[in-house]
């Protein structure tokens, strides 16, 4: 099963991120997915071409159907999908796949 380590950090020097945390073992491969506060992202980008993910996911009813169904099953639990670490490097890895 796959779990979740949430920290905000600031870049620091050399525009460099660290996380530290107690719960990996030195050596383990992680998967890293950053997300920037909007206005720090803003300030780079064409504010006009920004926008809102949960807005964007309610635009459209459609969009709305499946986000409220996938909160709906989070919290009773129901139609989820579970693996292993071990499962997910197997079918999805694509590094240790050979070619």
């Amino acid at each position: 099963m796959l779990t979740g380590i949430k920290q905000q950090v600031i870049v620091g020097k050399q525009r460099k991120i660290e996380i530290q945390t107690s719960e990996l073992a030195e050596g383990t491969v992680v998967e890293v997915i950053v997300l920037v506060e909007q206005d720090v992202f803003e300030e780079k980008t064409n504010p006009s071409i920004q926008q809102d993910e949960t807005e964007y996911l309610l635009s459209t009813e459609a969009n709305r159907y499946q986000l409220m169904t996938a909160i709906q099953n989070i919290e009773t639990k129901t139609n989820l999908v579970s693996f292993t670490p071990e499962e997910w490097n197997k079918e999805y890895n694509i590094c240790s796949r050979s070619v």
